[in-house]
């Protein structure tokens, strides 16, 4: 089974799928394996570009289960997708505390605002459950992807989480 964790960067991929990882899950980062494979490319901006398609051809993953980590994830083929979500003030104030531009903490956090990632993911087809990671430590979201995993998906469902009254917090706190 090949577990989809996606998002939009800063809403917890990397927190989550290492507390899964010292739990002996199976986590693949997906950046790391594409750089690993000489698929990983710098785009204008610095961004990670990848061939998703030539990657998932010549990925291999060893386990019955593995988590895909990455905010691509959801284009791999798997099982399930488990789509990361973070409110935009919450997430703007992540990206931030990590030194991004304002463009791009802007087009990432609009982005999280109109459900890009999550409509990907539904598009795609396989199962989509999302997790709002507000206001939760690593360890809880953890919890609640093995919850998911373990078939206690109410609650989980895609489209629950409107965050798109905050696009003109967005425009305002951008311009």
């Amino acid at each position: 089974m090949l577990v989809a964790l996606t998002g939009t960067p800063g809403t917890g991929k990397s927190s989550a799928g290492d507390v899964l990882a010292r739990r002996g899950y199976h986590v693949v980062d997906l950046d790391l394996a594409a750089k690993e494979l000489g698929l990983a490319e710098r785009d204008a901006d610095g961004g990670i570009v990848v061939d998703v398609d030539i990657l998932a051809s010549k990925l291999h993953v060893p386990t019955k289960v593995a988590v895909l980590r990455g905010h691509y994830a959801h284009r791999m083929p798997a099982n399930l997708i488990v789509v990361l979500r973070c409110h935009p003030r919450e997430l703007w104030g992540r990206l931030e505390a990590r030194g991004w531009p304002l463009e791009k903490i802007r087009e990432n956090v609009e982005a999280e605002a109109i459900d890009v990632v999550l409509q990907e993911a539904v598009e795609r087809g396989p199962p989509v459950y999302e997790v709002d990671t507000t206001a939760k430590s690593a360890e809880a979201t953890a919890n609640e992807v093995l919850d998911i995993l373990r078939g206690k998906v109410a609650g989980h469902e895609p489209g629950r989480l409107d965050w798109t009254e905050e696009v003109t917090w967005i425009g305002a706190r951008g311009a």
